[in-house]
This record gives structure tokens, C-alpha cells and sequence, in this order.
């Protein structure tokens, strides 16, 4: 995995053949490293907050305007990686006879590499880090919610970027 890394930092021409001789596993673990090691994670610290009251709204309604709200607040190049993202996540998911991988199982290994707290969220006292058994109770929650957020948008219909723009003109992207 460190070797495949180091080869796409460089932009090494290497990398074609290393892909053809890697373990299917060690590239999906170059991938989610690369989303883990980004100084902020792809669905924002800013936003990251909404995110999680998004989730939770009861409403479809409400909860299909917020987290398509959500996604048109991001950053363009935010927003489109995800999109890709997306699309790559539920074409593995179409061959889950083979590989195993159901759009739960993706959400649960992308979804922390997506959305997680903010390093401000953990010291301000948002999230517990103790040791006691409260706080891995409130740790398994929250990372349920952020395995919620990527599975809404990966049982969602296709998302486009320019049908998102689009309703820009419709909405505000005020979060």
C-alpha cells in the first residue's frame, strides 16, 4: 500500500504495471488511505456538523432537501471527487456476488475516511474520546452516523453535477 502511495505521489509512470500486479485489497486500501490522509476530509469540517443533523431528520423530505443541500455547499472539487466517488462505490457494489461488497460494507470502510470530526470537534468536548465505556458507546454511534451519510447518498439515485449547480439557482447554499 505505502509502495502504490509513494508511486502516485511521485506521478510515477510505474504505476499502470504496479495496479496490474497489486491485490485488488492493497489498491481499495491506497484509496481509503489517500481519503484518510487529506488534510481535511472530503465532506469538510465546516460542514460536518449539518451532515450529522441532516442524517437524523425523520422526514424524507426534509432529509432529501438538506443532504442534496449539503453536497451543493461543498467545494466544486470537493463535490465532484465525491460524485466519482460515488459512482465507482456503487459499480463495485453491483458486483457484490463476487466481491462481497454490499453498499453497507462500502459505506462502513469509506464513510469514516469521508466524514469525521474535526480535530477543533474532538478538543471543543463534540465528541468524547475517553476511555470509559460511556464514551465508546457515543464513538460506535457516531461512526454509525457517519457510515448513515455515505450509504443516503450511495442508495440514492445518480447524482449529476450539473443537475446539483443547476438547482443552485434555486436554492441557497447557506449552511
Amino acid at each position: 500500500i505505502q509502495a502504490l502511495k509513494a508511486a502516485f505521489d511521485t506521478n510515477s509512470k510505474d504505476i499502470l504495471v504496479m495496479l496490474s500486479d497489486m491485490d485488488i485489497n492493497a489498491i481499495a486500501g491506497t484509496l481509503k488511505l489517500y481519503f484518510r490522509e487529506l488534510p481535511e476530509p472530503l465532506l469538510t469540517d465546516r460542514l460536518y456538523p449539518a451532515f450529522m443533523e441532516g442524517i437524523a431528520l425523520s422526514d424524507p423530505a426534509a432529509k432529501e432537501n438538506c443532504m442534496m443541500h449539503l453536497l451543493r455547499s461543498l467545494p466544486d472539487p470537493n463535490l465532484i471527487t465525491f460524485l466519482s466517488l460515488l459512482e465507482h462505490l456503487k459499480r463495485v457494489a453491483d458486483n457484490e456476488p463476487i466481491n462481497k461488497m454490499s453498499l453497507h460494507n462500502l459505506g462502513t470502510v469509506f464513510g469514516p475516511t469521508l466524514l469525521r470530526p474535526s480535530e477543533s470537534e474532538v478538543t471543543k468536548g463534540h465528541i468524547t474520546l475517553a476511555t470509559d465505556i460511556w464514551s465508546h458507546d457515543v464513538m460506535a454511534q457516531v461512526s454509525v452516523t457517519w457510515v448513515q451519510v455515505l450509504l443516503y447518498y450511495l442508495q440514492h439515485p445518480p447524482i449529476s453535477f450539473a443537475e446539483l449547480k443547476r438547482n443552485t439557482l434555486y436554492f441557497s447554499t447557506d449552511v
